[in-house]
């Protein structure tokens, strides 16, 4: 017989908790940029002024990146666990699509790390007196949010997978493990007659 299913640690219900939050963020973040977007160009979606609507489009970018900072440090981990989740899972239960939003969200990470190793080389080289505020530092910045946006709506378009499987895992008994069957009686014990009374 099947074993219910486990609860989920409270580390791991945290980490869920903390990328539901992150997912309702990158949400908002995009709504509002879609209604100022809307509001701020023309019909051909060409902007009234351009260099109001760069500054508007980089807070939105350095928004979302701060965001996904906050799952980044444990986002593989929740998608190992949810690969895992997947194996145990009777094949009714699953949707043929989660392992392929599975990959695209784990390579949209890929390209996060490798944005930010790339960036912090650049501002390893900046002089010293390029700190946060001045405009070699800020620009820099800019540009690495910038690169990175399609890559962060990858991750907000892929992962809420993640929590589609691990409430699927909840409610769903596992696979049935293979239960030995049960061994025939002795001909000793099926030979002894049962007293009645």
């Amino acid at each position: 017989m099947a074993s219910p299913p486990s609860p989920p640690s409270a580390i791991h219900q945290q980490r869920l908790d903390q990328l539901a939050a992150f997912l309702h963020t990158g949400e908002q973040i995009l709504a509002a940029w879609d209604t100022y977007s809307d509001q701020h160009t023309d019909p051909d979606s060409w902007p009234y002024d351009d260099e109001t609507y760069g500054r508007r489009a980089a807070r939105r970018d350095a928004d979302t990146w701060i965001a996904a900072a906050q799952i980044r440090p444990f986002a593989r981990e929740l998608i190992s666990t949810a690969e895992v989740q997947l194996q145990q899972l009777p094949a009714r239960a699953v949707q043929s699509h989660w392992p392929w939003h599975l990959a695209n969200a784990e390579h949209a990470l890929d390209q996060l790390d490798a944005f930010e190793e790339d960036y912090r080389a650049r501002l390893d080289d900046l002089p010293l007196s390029a700190r946060p505020g001045t405009q070699a530092y800020d620009d820099l910045i800019d540009a690495r949010n910038a690169e990175a946006w399609h890559s962060l709506n990858e991750l907000a378009l892929h992962a809420p997978v993640i929590l589609t499987i691990h409430a699927t895992t909840q409610r769903t008994p596992p696979r049935l493990e293979a239960v030995a069957p049960r061994p025939a009686p002795t001909a000793s014990a099926a030979a002894t007659p049962v007293a009645r009374r």
